[in-house]
Order: structure tokens, then C-alpha cells, then sequence
């Protein structure tokens, strides 16, 4: 039940395939080598919630652009988690209701006490060695949110710009309010809340 699996789409910029790649390829990188956060990456969750008065679901989505962090990969292509970690400004999300931030902020995630939400990344499968091309990947680790650690597993997909030694794409992970030990949220208006979570990620990782 942790970490579910859903499905990511493809990379911004892209609408599947490589065929999407502009000019010629510097040739893949061999590892190890280090990747770190840069701009235009974005996290962001989305809850199912129901809405007093209105026949159909809504999803609550909220987003913010305060994420940092490196991966850093061993000479074999593992991951050296040691030296690797993501970190996400909880403080930060912002929604289209303020009244639902105020209540997930103060309730939800308790950010005055919890202000930041960490991710150990432990393992990777599907990423080519040496790195290039478009790939779909599995991330598995730790995260670490409102003072409650559990494992998680990330599915996406990436593109790899070797001239310019950029990795884009999304990723998403799904899980439970209580496997963090969170709130779930009640404001006005909202009559019911779905169970689960979903994180996503469009990520730009530069080599450092």
C-alpha cells in the first residue's frame, strides 16, 4: 500500500519517443556523476475531494517551485544515497484557495513544526548506463514528511540532453494520509476527501 505506483506522462517539451530531440547528441555520460535540482522544476500534490452542492469530484492540486537536492550515482549506476537526497519546501504550496492552504498548512502538515518534507533516493530501475536518450524509471526510498519516515516508490519518464547535460521529465508517487500520520483535510464546502495522495515532480536535473 506504500508508495504506490501511477503513471506518469511524458517529459515537457515531448509527445513520446525520442523522435522529439532536436540536432545531434553529445554521446551519453558515463558514470558516476552527480545531478542536481535547477530551475523549472516544480512538486506538487492532488486530492480527490468532493464538493458540497457540486455532482462531481474535484482535484485539490497545490504547487510549489521550492525543491533542491542532488542525486548522486555510483561508477555502476547505483545510487549513492548517502550522498543524495531531495528536499521540498512544504511552506510554499499554494493552491487556486487560500482557505484550503491555511488548513493544510496548519493542520495537515503542521509546517510551522514540519516546514520541509525529504526524499532519500535508494534505488533506480530502467535508467540506461551510460545515461542518454528517453527512458522510463522506478525510484525507491525514504520520505520523510511531518516527522514520519516510510518507503516510496516514484514512476516516471526522462530525457536526456547530453549537449547541455540537462535530465527532464515528471514523475509521480501515491500514498495514504495515515502513512505519514496527516490530517485529513475538513474545510468548508468539502464534504468528502479521498484517502490517497499523489505527488508529482517535473524535474530539471543538471550534472554538477
Amino acid at each position: 500500500a506504500q508508495g504506490g505506483l501511477v503513471q506518469a506522462g511524458p517529459p515537457p517539451g515531448q509527445t513520446g519517443g525520442a523522435s522529439g530531440a532536436r540536432g545531434p547528441q553529445a554521446p551519453a555520460k558515463p558514470f558516476p556523476l552527480t545531478l542536481t535540482i535547477t530551475e523549472g522544476t516544480d512538486a506538487s500534490y492532488r486530492v480527490r475531494e468532493q464538493l458540497a452542492g457540486i455532482n462531481f469530484p474535484n482535484d485539490a492540486i497545490g504547487t510549489s517551485t521550492a525543491v533542491t537536492g542532488v542525486i548522486v550515482f555510483n561508477k555502476d549506476g547505483s545510487i549513492d544515497s548517502k550522498g543524495s537526497k531531495l528536499t521540498f519546501d512544504l511552506r510554499a504550496l499554494k493552491s487556486d484557495q487560500a482557505m484550503r492552504d491555511g488548513f493544510i498548512q496548519r493542520q495537515t502538515l503542521d509546517t510551522s513544526h514540519y516546514p520541509m518534507a525529504e526524499f532519500v533516493p535508494k534505488t533506480i530501475e530502467g535508467m540506461p548506463n551510460p545515461l542518454g536518450g528517453q527512458f522510463g524509471f522506478q525510484l525507491a526510498g525514504d520520505m520523510t514528511i511531518h516527522g514520519t519516515t516510510a518507503p516510496v516508490i516514484w514512476q516516471g519518464i526522462a530525457t536526456v540532453d547530453n549537449n547541455n547535460g540537462v535530465v527532464a521529465g515528471r514523475a509521480a508517487t501515491e500514498f495514504k494520509f495515515e502513512t505519514f500520520g496527516l490530517t485529513t483535510p475538513k474545510i468548508a464546502r468539502v464534504m468528502s476527501v479521498n484517502d490517497n495522495i499523489t505527488l508529482e515532480i517535473e524535474f530539471r536535473l543538471k550534472e554538477s
